[in-house]
């Protein structure tokens, strides 16, 4: 995982426009909600993990326990024999302990970035007889170089879907990011800054709206009939309500 400096210093909101608890009344809110940052560059100034930072500081600020994943140390999909490597193991780990995760890459020649896609790929449908990443909720973000482009995040809109994860509806997408960092790394306040807030608070509403119920909104019946799993009374009788 990657340490956050200052992580309950908030340069950049304003506390009286911002709900501290923005999933009060939608569901439990306790234990918090647990939310995997990944981020696509492994520049030292990388604007995504900027971003990505940036994120993780407002999700603690609306309570919840967020992890961010250095992927400095991945190995490319295939490289390591059965995916046997420190680094796989501990994504995976990571991404089975979150109920929500964002995603933020740059984009580069109209794309997500190789670190990113990497990174999802190290992440499978099934493992063990676990879902790394089935029924979680999914907020997506990108940084450009130049100006405002969506390409980023619509690729990783169609990777959440294919992952079976719950992609919010709102995204951000940062231009001209390194005029929007101070010198600290820290984001100054604008619009773009703005978007990430509302971003962040759709994402623990969602993440809270759907914890209860994740299991039960990504049961299959392809899925039961391979693995010869008939439905219970218990679930004949919810399903008919």
């Amino acid at each position: 995982m990657r340490a956050l400096t200052d992580p309950d210093h908030l340069p950049a909101l304003k506390p009286a426009y911002a709900h501290p608890r923005p999933a009060l009344g939608l569901g439990d809110c306790d234990p918090p909600p647990r939310i995997l940052l990944l981020y696509g560059s492994l520049r030292e100034r990388s604007f995504s993990r900027l971003a990505v930072e940036e994120a993780a500081r407002l999700l603690r600020h609306f309570g919840c326990d967020t992890r961010i994943f250095d992927p400095s140390d991945l190995p490319l999909p295939d490289q390591v024999g059965g995916d046997d490597h420190p680094a796989v193991h501990e994504l995976r780990e990571h991404s089975l302990w979150s109920e929500g995760q964002v995603w933020c890459s740059p984009e580069r020649h109209g794309q997500i970035t190789g670190i990113m896609k990497t990174q999802i790929d190290h992440l499978p449908l099934a493992f063990k007889g676990l879902r790394p990443t089935q029924g979680r909720t999914l907020a997506v973000m990108q940084v450009c170089a130049g100006s405002q482009s969506f390409n980023s995040v619509n690729t990783l809109r169609v990777l959440g879907r294919w992952m079976r994860m719950f992609t919010i509806p709102n995204q951000s997408s940062v231009a001209k990011a390194y005029e929007e960092f101070d010198a600290a790394g820290r984001m100054k306040p604008s619009a773009y800054y703005d978007r990430i807030v509302d971003v962040m608070e759709e994402l623990v509403r969602f993440t809270v709206l759907l914890r209860p119920h994740a299991a039960q909104l990504v049961d299959r019946y392809s899925e039961r009939v391979e693995t010869d799993r008939p439905v219970g009374a218990a679930d004949a009788i919810l399903g008919s309500i």
